[in-house]
Order: C-alpha cells, then sequence, then structure tokens
C-alpha cells in the first residue's frame, strides 16, 4: 500500500510538472510533433501579412509535407503568450523546429519554396528524409 501511494505521489508530481511546462511555453504541445511558422503583424491589414498569407496558400503541400503548423498573431496589443516567447517585432516570421528552436527569423515574407529549403538543411529533417 505504501508503495503505491509513493508512486501515485510521484505520478501527480510529474503531471503537475508537465502541465506547469505547457502553461509557461505556448507551442509546447507542438514539440517533436510539427514546426512552428509563427507569423506576426501588428494588424491583419498588414500588406506583408497579406502577402505572407497569399504565398502560403499557393503550395501548402511543401510545407505539409515537413510537418509545418502555421500560427499566426495578429493583435499587438494583446501581447500573448506567442509574442512574449517569441519578442517579434512588426512583421516577423518565425520558423521552430521541432525541438522548439528558433531557427529561422525573418522580417519580410518568404516563400514555401524558400521556406521548405530552410526546413531541409535541419538535421532532424536530414534523419526524416533517410528514414523515407
Amino acid at each position: 500500500m505504501r508503495k503505491f501511494s509513493l508512486l501515485t505521489l510521484l505520478i501527480s508530481f510529474f503531471a503537475i510538472f508537465a502541465n506547469a511546462q505547457e502553461a509557461t511555453d505556448p507551442l509546447a504541445e507542438y514539440k517533436w510533433v510539427a514546426r512552428p511558422l509563427v507569423i506576426f503583424a501588428d494588424s491583419p491589414f498588414d500588406p506583408r501579412f497579406v502577402l505572407q498569407m497569399e504565398m502560403l496558400a499557393e503550395d501548402p503541400a511543401l510545407l505539409e509535407e515537413r510537418d509545418v503548423i502555421i500560427l499566426t498573431d495578429t493583435d499587438v496589443d494583446a501581447y500573448g503568450p506567442l509574442r512574449e516567447r517569441l519578442r517579434p517585432y512588426d512583421f516577423t516570421l518565425v520558423l521552430l523546429d521541432k525541438e522548439g528552436n528558433v531557427v529561422l527569423r525573418k522580417s519580410t515574407p518568404w516563400t514555401p519554396r524558400e521556406l521548405s529549403r530552410s526546413i531541409d538543411k535541419l538535421p532532424i529533417r536530414k534523419d526524416e528524409i533517410d528514414r523515407q
């Protein structure tokens, strides 16, 4: 009975710790699952934001094949958890790897082809390609 109580206590501790980690990191749910592409703008009408979204819509398969998930934040006044973690300025495009590290930060729109080339240079992506 005592071992069970200790085990229950340990499991509870780790569950609380995991929930606290997710609460502090808005991108935790994508770790090891996807490559978040976060696009920031001060307004959804920012011409660079509009252009970026149009460019991404032209060839979504390139990014889908690379497990890219697109997240947007166009409300500078809300200063949400993504802005707090990634600290964008004006229009900013931020690509993270599957480990949650920032691998690309740009202040101009990028095409899916440019993004896919950058992703394909990442070590984890090279391993994925080798396994296919």
